[in-house]
């Protein structure tokens, strides 16, 4: 049974944003600082993702975990009451069937956004909500600055091509001390 009314429910459901949340502050606040450059919600690109770094060719979101179902697996041949909380995802008991369903919508969307953006040649990232508690974000963030050095490294790293082999038999020149013994 919930405590709050359909209309307080309602009100609180409603003022739940999807841009500039707290987690979303925390990501882009240490990207800055460690001097990464990036747009907001790229209106173009598939899933409209929280910061684009164009110069990386990655997008990353920024996933609450509820609205994600961080930890949950969904697979399509489960039945929606079969669905597990996870430690960091709690599905309400309230109306479980809808917040199932809307988690298991919301993942398969993930997967093709991301899918389309990879087709696209970019790269994603997907930071979660829990990793940013304060005790781990400092890891989550320097994480994320590796993952970024190292994609940039491997798209700019210099094409390695092998040097010609040449064959023995054709290179029938004379060395130098074979030179002076036959002229005397």
């Amino acid at each position: 049974m919930d405590k709050l009314t359909p209309q307080q429910r309602s009100r609180n459901m409603a003022s739940i944003r999807s841009k500039n949340t707290k987690p979303e502050l925390i990501v882009r606040r240490g990207l800055w600082r460690r001097g990464f450059r990036y747009r907001l919600n790229h209106k173009r690109l598939p899933g409209h993702p929280d910061l684009v770094l164009r110069k990386y060719r990655t997008c990353i979101f920024v996933n609450g975990c509820f609205w994600h179902g961080h930890g949950i697996s969904c697979n399509i041949d489960h039945e929606p009451l079969t669905i597990e909380s996870s430690a960091c995802c709690k599905i309400p008991n309230t109306n479980r069937e809808f917040w199932v369903a809307k988690i298991r919508r919301n993942k398969e969307r993930d997967k093709e956004e991301q899918k389309k953006l990879a087709a696209m040649g970019w790269h994603c990232i997907t930071v979660w909500e829990c990793e940013l508690k304060p005790s781990r974000r400092e890891e989550t963030l320097e994480s994320i600055a590796f993952t970024l050095n190292h994609i940039w490294l491997q798209d700019h790293r210099a094409k390695v091509v092998p040097y010609p082999k040449q064959e023995e038999e054709k290179m029938q020149m004379p060395m130098a001390a074979e030179d002076i013994t036959n002229q005397t």
